[in-house]
């Protein structure tokens, strides 16, 4: 009566409704072990120990904690972080946010009070799905103010 495809199984909502974005969230008080991989945005309010891979951005709460490596294309940080963090395009530090450990990310932005101990390598070389540490052409932070903050010799008038 109603056409040839009128099997009831096809009519079912899928996860993925176009324009309603998939998000995993972590919440406050829970506690994941594990390596944890995603292919959207993941929001992080609670703990995670270990790896988390994440496709889309990765958002990290004032309460949130990593205790391992976070891989990802995007990811604003206002909470913890205890390992290596590849960014692959920008990451932002919030003025809450804690980081112990490398930093290589295309861009990063930091607020005012954010703490950062590691070395932070920055340009487009970097990878978000790159095992590899090899980073030939890239400066650390350090180096940049080096050369930024290097005093040009001083030429003599010969009187």
């Amino acid at each position: 009566m109603f056409g040839k495809n009128s099997n009831p199984r096809k009519s079912v909502m899928r996860n993925e409704t176009p324009g309603q974005p998939n998000i995993n969230i972590i919440s406050a008080g829970s506690v994941f072990t594990g390596t944890m991989k995603s292919k959207s945005d993941l929001r992080i309010s609670g703990t995670v120990e270990g790896e988390v891979n994440a496709d889309g951005k990765c958002i990290v709460s004032e309460s949130g904690q990593i205790t391992g490596d976070l891989i990802t294309k995007e990811a604003d940080i206002a909470g913890t972080i205890k390992g290596e963090l590849k960014v692959s395009n920008r990451l932002i530090l919030r003025s809450s946010a804690k980081i112990i450990g490398d930093i290589h990310t295309k861009v990063l932005m930091v607020e005012e009070g954010a703490h950062i101990d590691g070395s932070c390598k920055m340009g487009d070389h970097v990878s978000s799905n790159s095992g590899s540490k090899s980073d030939s052409g890239s400066k650390s932070i350090e180096q940049n103010q080096k050369g930024a903050w290097k005093k040009e010799p001083e030429k003599s008038t010969g009187a």
